[in-house]
């Protein structure tokens, strides 16, 4: 067995650089810790008979899914319970606040930084399955295709039956164990949903993963593969932001996620550049039919060519943003989502993600045909900015913690000759295999290809590697 080689990345200054809390205010802790239990009441029903589970990477604790699949004559009917934080979060209080700031969880590699204190996002809020817990339901009936056909959501009171991981559900589908009750359709529903979005067009670019994970004492990077479960289980969270952002553009009031439609020109390139790279697309296929198409065997999935196309196709997915509307503001011309290929908010990440709670609220409301409380309508236009704010900076935190561990993989390989994979040509990226390294490269290159490079840069401090293909 070969030993990985590690790195001993200093997330420390990271955490410095970008000035990320180490902990929360006394006063938010206080008001935290002070929240009452929630039961079940006129305005909440008691739905702990639900078949339903949890699937997150293992370990975790912030669960803000629970999810139950049931096949029906007609079709399915999907129950999904979100954790609900409008429940225990008062508007105006020190904690709505202190999460306005902050607008998201963070990962690092070496530990998290909460949107909401643990006490709820990893206790009394959380969908773990200990006991009862409030959670805004969703109830989608869908047909035989897959289609929805009936959205109900209502606060409920649910029971989780078991905290699973991805890795553990997909051995069972891999062995043909049975599934639990709550997900003996997913098998069945998932493939459909992604079939589905195929044709909607949604644009799955499928790119190397990479994550830094803690070997010995130090720090490496690996390529994360998606199981098929995950995959499956994501298209239901896609399929309940869907719905709730048709329910918002029915009712005038809304908050989306969005993403112009690929720009007919880019389209075109990035044809031209497919059949460069000798990748079939026939006429008239859409983006989303021939990244599709490169996930089977038989394409070369990870080959340098396939690798170079779904990076190309990045440039379809430019402008992602938010977008509110309500009284005095009317909904976005174009309200979609190019890389889902329909309308999308966030809803089902709230103890994560600031704007699902608004979102939640929004949906709750549009569904007992109520309108939407002052405070919700208060916070919308101001939301948009929030939450593109902390999403920057959450990238930039990864993007941080990344570059720094590569640069320490490969701080003593400075002057070596390795081979790598041509992502793009102008500006330069490559692709090195082992470890996984994405970096920037000098030099004449040519998209596609495997070429010698050699490592001229690897700054550990700043995080800083490049490549020239230069001699």
């Amino acid at each position: 067995m070969v030993t990985p080689r590690t790195a001993r990345p200093d997330f420390a200054a990271v955490r410095a650089e970008f000035d990320l809390p180490a902990s929360f205010p006394p006063d938010v802790l206080a008001e935290a810790s002070a929240v009452e239990p929630v039961t079940a009441g006129p305005d909440r029903v008691d739905a702990t008979d639900l078949e339903l589970v949890t699937i997150d990477p293992p370990g975790s604790k912030d669960l803000d899914q629970a999810v139950g699949i049931a096949r029906t004559g007609q079709g399915f009917v999907v129950h999904y319970a979100i954790a609900d934080l409008g429940a225990v979060v008062e508007p105006g209080g020190a904690l709505d606040a202190e999460v306005r700031r902050r607008g998201q969880t963070l990962y690092l590699p070496d530990g998290s930084v909460p949107l909401h204190p643990p006490v709820l996002s990893e206790g009394a809020a959380s969908l773990l399955p200990d006991g009862d817990r409030p959670a805004v339901l969703w109830r989608i009936t869908l047909d035989e295709a897959g289609e929805a056909r009936d959205v109900q959501v209502r606060r409920a009171m649910v029971r989780s039956r078991a905290r699973l991981d991805y890795a553990g559900v997909q051995a069972d589908v891999d062995a043909g164990c049975p599934l639990p009750v709550a997900l003996a359709a997913l098998p069945e529903l998932g493939p459909l949903r992604r079939a589905l979005a195929v044709g909607r067009g949604a644009v799955e670019l499928e790119l190397p993963e990479q994550e830094v994970v803690r070997s010995g004492d130090g720090w490496t990077v690996e390529v994360r593969r998606r199981s098929a479960v995950e995959d499956w289980n994501a298209e239901i969270s896609l399929l309940t932001g869907m719905c709730a952002a048709r329910m918002m553009l029915d009712a005038g009031v809304g908050l989306l996620r969005t993403l112009p439609v690929p720009d007919p020109a880019d389209v075109a390139a990035l044809r031209r550049t497919a059949l460069g790279l000798g990748i079939a697309w026939p006429e008239g296929a859409t983006p989303a039919e021939v990244l599709a198409g490169l996930r089977s065997p038989a394409s070369g999935d990870g080959s340098a060519p396939a690798l170079a196309l779904r990076r190309a196709a990045t440039s379809l997915l430019r402008g992602a943003g938010y977008s509110w509307f309500g009284p005095g503001q009317a909904p976005p011309e174009d309200p979609g989502h190019g890389g889902i290929g329909a309308p999308y908010a966030h809803v089902t990440a709230p103890l994560r993600r600031l704007g699902d709670r608004f979102g939640s609220e929004l949906c709750l409301a549009i569904a007992a045909g109520e309108d939407p409380a002052p405070w919700l309508l208060d916070a919308l236009p101001t939301l948009p900015g929030l939450l593109s704010a902390s999403e920057a900076r959450a990238g930039q935190v990864e993007r941080a913690c990344m570059d720094r561990t590569e640069a320490g993989l490969l701080a003593d390989r400075v002057g070596e000759e390795v081979e790598v994979i041509v992502l793009r040509a102008e500006p330069g990226e490559v692709y090195l295999p082992e470890p996984p390294v994405m970096a920037r490269c000098e030099g004449t290159l040519k998209a596609g290809g495997t070429v010698g490079v050699r490592l001229v840069e690897a700054d550990p401090a700043t995080g800083r590697v490049r490549f020239s293909a230069g001699t």
